[in-house]
């Protein structure tokens, strides 16, 4: 999802993808560890959504301190 999409989300739903993003690369991890993995470049998707989404928290907070 891109950046500008997730801007428009209301944190309660940034927070589930947040938390449904990590649980998903726990299992991408777990699996790659037994061998069940073929895309591999699912994993840095994963890890590059849940930095996004990260971000824009972080950037929302700063706002709302900053007021």
């Amino acid at each position: 999802m891109k950046a500008e999409a997730i801007r428009n989300l209301s944190p309660q739903e940034i927070e589930k993808m947040l938390r449904d993003s990590r649980q998903e690369l726990l299992n991408l991890r777990l699996r790659k560890q037994s061998g069940q993995i073929e895309k591999t470049h699912e994993m840095r998707e994963l890890r590059r959504e849940i930095a996004r989404l990260q971000t824009i928290i972080k950037e929302r907070r700063a706002v709302a301190s900053a007021q």
